[in-house]
């Protein structure tokens, strides 16, 4: 089923839209000296090309949509549940050990931003819903943007207290990582996710293979991003990391059609 011409391009219309915010913010902060603009700038920074790509890929998930409560849910929830727990796990590793490696870090993060996405799995489950791999890589994608975008807030704010408050270091920040937050964090946890839900809708060993190795081929990238810091590397794990979503989403909508016949009630929450 083709998608609507207004849903296709939606993502367009949120981009345009937040860039224009964005710009308005910027030049009052700049024009009054306001500080108390910074957290909008902040926020906006950090929310709009994330935003825009998870709208982008919930057109292209087929004919079963995820409703907008399930996504806010995902990303609200996913990102400071999930931060919370990273961010509590890698202090006590870097208390006990004195050291923490990437790929921990890699490996309890990636852990992390699946809490809520398992937490919607088993609550759709629980009303016997047949769910799909698509719905699952789209809540992923919900949950790693909202982890993604937290993040980046947190880098913004550190960013403008160790440059004394200069906003051109806060924006440096959030354009680097707003603009890459797609490739990194929103694209692995859709993997996983959708790569779960995938088993969950039909188990069997080969689902179950291809779980792990999307865990870990996620925690692989995560921690070249993290290890690898140049624009030749981040183009490179870019371009790696969302063309595999995008054929996992072309994959999961073919998968998809084996249940056309099927009953499948649309997802609720």
């Amino acid at each position: 089923m083709r998608e609507s011409n207004p849903r296709r391009w939606a993502w367009l219309g949120v981009l345009v839209t937040g860039l224009a915010l964005y710009a308005i913010v910027l030049r009052t902060l700049v024009h009054t000296q306001n500080p108390n603009l910074v957290p909008a700038l902040i926020l906006l920074g950090a929310t709009v090309v994330p935003l825009s790509f998870l709208t982008f890929a919930q057109a292209r998930t087929g004919r079963w949509q995820v409703p907008a409560s399930a996504l806010v849910i995902a990303a609200f929830f996913g990102g400071v549940i999930g931060i919370v727990v990273a961010g509590t796990l890698e202090y006590d590793t870097l208390h006990k050990l004195g050291v923490l490696p990437m790929v921990l870090v890699a490996v309890i993060e990636e852990s992390a931003k699946l809490i809520v996405p398992v937490i919607l799995l088993f609550t759709f489950l629980s009303r016997h819903e047949r769910r799909l791999p698509s719905d699952g890589l789209i809540i992923g994608v919900a949950s790693g943007m909202g982890f993604a975008a937290l993040e980046t807030m947190g880098y913004g704010f550190t960013s403008l207290l160790a440059s004394g408050g200069n906003i051109g270091s806060v924006e440096q920040t959030l354009f680097i990582r707003g603009l890459t937050a797609p490739a990194g964090h929103t694209a692995w946890t859709g993997l996983t996710a959708g790569a779960l839900w995938a088993l969950i809708a039909a188990p069997n060993t080969r689902h179950v293979l291809s779980f792990l190795a999307t865990f870990a081929g996620a925690v692989v990238l995560h921690t070249c991003w993290d290890t690898f810091a140049s624009p030749i590397a981040y183009v490179v794990l870019a371009v790696i990391s969302l063309g595999w979503l995008f054929l996992s989403l072309r994959h999961y909508r073919a998968f998809a059609t084996r249940f056309d016949g099927a009953v499948l009630r649309p997802l609720t929450i």
